[in-house]
């Protein structure tokens, strides 16, 4: 037997054999000191917990020699959710993750929760590839029969238990794990590299509960990226505050490479201490972060929620509230010394903001980049704003890019510039920069390592291939990075059914379109998410079904680019409308008006429509189900022709196809997670 003394590094760790030769007294000691370490005071009911779990575990672990050399870890660090797993069982052969609960029932809510668990450590955690991984939920209640599956490497499905089947079922498990043809090293399993991909909305609570970026980052080289880019930031608030002066940081990066990350560290690490805000212009980024922040804080802080969403308002703001307070009131000195603007190069320009606020309450009399610095400049001391800059994210009319920002700043030289060195030599002119004097050219700010797309870091350039209508360079990179996270169907049912195969655990699938994919509605997808209604927002995002059937894993309403920008889900259902189609060996861009489709010719908003698809392609973490519908010969606006067109081209781009027979579940992690 294994006699190693118990380790608090990541959770506590010992051999069984060690635990139960371990008074449940000192077990307990090292869990609550542990607990006290990470929260200011123990709570009664998690100490009345962590007593359930101990006892739990020494009476379904005593009396079994063949089990003593197993690993066990209690309250293991999730750090892509801010959470821990209960206890972590690890032999030879297997992974169990097991999860206690006092409850009555096996809620879904807890499978759920337990499920997500042994997903986190099937992608993020190198030890834990290729081998089963069973979640149990262990409550107070009767389980039903066990419906055994294979164990294969990956995930399983939840099994229910109770303290009174938990041994025998510890058994059963032992007695059905497959030989590995390389054996889980369950000593060294606990310090296996372990590297969560965060989501937005996961990253946003963990760094509002005070965690650094470097708890919840990614694969090393994506770690290294962003840890270099928060770093430069982080340094610039501190030299503008020590030294003074105003300050102007550019961070720019490739879809999904973590810079709204880097930016809510900003205010939520570095600059809290200074009063700092994110800014953005998205009203869905604003009403879900909030709500999201607000709900977590009403119950770890223990306060009402009216008071946790008034909390979050300060540090998440919409920017043009921010703006019309400060341009109307122009004496006033806004308390954040620190802003950071989320897609800073969706700014209007001079001429659209004057135009678009002409008759309004509040008139502007220049472009949104220059309120926002004279608004930031009226600190006589020190200020910094952090501009947040995506490439091909422009969907509007008026929106200025980079070269808008280069204009304002001219005019106001005693604002010091950095920025990456691509700000100054990109091909497209509203997102160039020009030389300003004294302007600072900072590698480390710019971000190009994605983290979004989890099961292919080749996703990003595969769709601007996809979108410059280049197939053989998207085929290209489909063919030597591995299969890319997209697939293609033409069936919609189909579509659904893959979409909810792969949102297991805590994961979440959604339908997405273009807003100018009207005639969707034909098939029954007319019903689309209002991204201004902040209660119907909070649910599509937050909350799930089948408890909520407005939830986005509904699969009912449709989230346009307005509403999903700047936010994600696991699983996305693209849903192809006949506002962009293949023609003349490129892409045709229409706007449907009256009964019939119109061509649109307009430069700019080409180039809006085609970046609307790339928002819509890239909002995916882990795949993309690509729907295009068959069209209808009947109905002159929905040509089978024209999305045949569309399909056949995404097919000579490398997607591969999903047919009725196809098994939409994949147990084991694709290769290229862990980096």
């Amino acid at each position: 037997m294994t006699d190693t003394p118990p380790l608090m590094t990541d959770g506590t760790t010992m051999s069984v054999g060690t635990f139960l030769a371990t008074a449940p007294a000192v077990i307990l000691g090292m869990l609550v000191t542990d607990d006290a370490r990470r929260f200011r005071n123990n709570e009664p009911a998690q100490v009345r917990a962590y007593e359930g779990t101990i006892a739990c575990l020494r009476g379904a672990l005593g009396g079994w020699p063949a089990a003593a050399d197993w690993q066990l870890v209690l309250e293991y660090p999730i750090r892509r959710l801010g959470r821990r797993i209960d206890a972590v069982l690890v032999s030879e052969r297997a992974v169990i993750v097991l999860e206690f609960k006092s409850a009555s029932r096996h809620e879904q809510a807890d499978r759920r929760q337990v499920e997500d668990y042994a997903l986190d450590l099937q992608d993020f955690h190198r030890d834990s590839r290729g081998c089963p991984i069973v979640p149990i939920l262990v409550a107070e209640a009767v389980p039903g029969p066990v419906e055994w599956e294979l164990l294969l490497a990956g995930a399983g499905r939840v099994i229910d238990a109770s303290p009174a089947s938990l041994p025998g079922l510890l058994r059963e498990l032992a007695g059905r794990f497959g030989v590995l043809s390389v054996p889980i090293d369950p000593a060294g399993w606990p310090g296996g590299e372990y590297h969560p991909v965060p989501g937005i909305v996961d990253a946003a609570r963990t760094l509002y509960a005070r965690h650094g970026v470097t708890d919840i980052t990614t694969s090393r080289a994506g770690s290294q990226n962003l840890g270099a880019t928060s770093d430069a930031i982080a340094a610039a608030i501190a030299g503008a505050r020590a030294d003074g002066g105003h300050r102007a940081l550019f961070v720019t990066g490739i879809p999904g490479a973590g810079k709204t990350l880097c930016g809510l560290n900003a205010v939520f690490g570095v600059g809290r201490a200074t009063q700092a805000a994110f800014l953005t212009g998205n009203p869905t980024l604003v009403h879900v972060l909030r709500e999201a922040l607000a709900r977590d804080a009403a119950v770890s802080e223990r306060i009402k929620i009216r008071d946790a969403r008034r909390n979050a308002e300060t540090s998440i703001q919409a920017l043009p509230l921010f703006r019309d307070t400060y341009v109307r009131n122009a004496g006033h000195t806004p308390p954040e010394h620190v802003i950071v603007i989320d897609e800073a190069q969706r700014a209007w320009s001079a001429g659209y903001a004057i135009a678009k606020s002409r008759g309004r309450d509040v008139p502007l009399t220049d472009s949104e980049p220059g309120h926002l610095l004279d608004i930031m400049a009226r600190h006589g001391d020190w200020a910094v704003v952090v501009c947040l800059v995506g490439n091909g994210q422009e969907i509007h009319d008026g929106e200025g890019g980079l070269a808008e920002w280069g204009v304002a700043l001219e005019r106001r030289p005693g604002w010091r510039v950095s920025a990456s060195p691509g700000v100054l030599t990109d091909p497209t002119a509203r997102q160039q920069m020009p030389r300003l004097a004294g302007m600072e050219a900072v590698a480390s700010l710019h971000l190009d390592v994605p983290v979004r797309s989890i099961r292919c870091a080749a996703a990003a350039p595969w769709v601007d291939a996809v979108l410059l209508g280049d197939a053989r360079a998207a085929r290209r990179i489909a063919e030597t990075s591995g299969p890319v996270p997209f697939r293609l169907t033409r069936d919609l049912a189909l579509m659904r059914g893959c979409l909810r195969e792969g949102a297991r655990g805590l994961r979440r699938a959604g339908l997405v379109a273009s807003s100018g994919a009207r005639r969707l509605r034909a098939d029954g997808l007319g019903a689309e998410l209002p991204h201004m209604d902040d209660k119907a927002v909070a649910n599509w995002f937050l909350d799930r079904w089948p408890e909520d059937v407005r939830a986005s894993d509904a699969l009912e309403v449709v989230a346009t680019e307005f509403s999903c920008q700047g936010l994600e889900l696991d699983h996305v259902g693209l849903c192809w409308g006949g506002d962009m189609i293949r023609a003349a060996g490129g892409w045709r861009v229409r706007r449907f008006a009256g009964t019939n489709w119109q061509n649109v010719a307009a430069a700019e908003r080409v180039a809006n429509q085609i970046n609307t698809y790339r928002v819509l392609l890239t909002r995916a973490r882990y795949e993309t189900v690509i729907w295009v519908p068959r069209g209808d010969v009947a109905d002159r606006t929905r040509g089978p022709g024209e999305m045949d067109g569309v399909a056949d081209f995404l097919v000579s781009c490398g997607v591969m196809e999903v047919s009725a027979a196809a098994a939409p579940v994949v147990r084991a992690p694709p290769q290229g997670v862990l980096v």
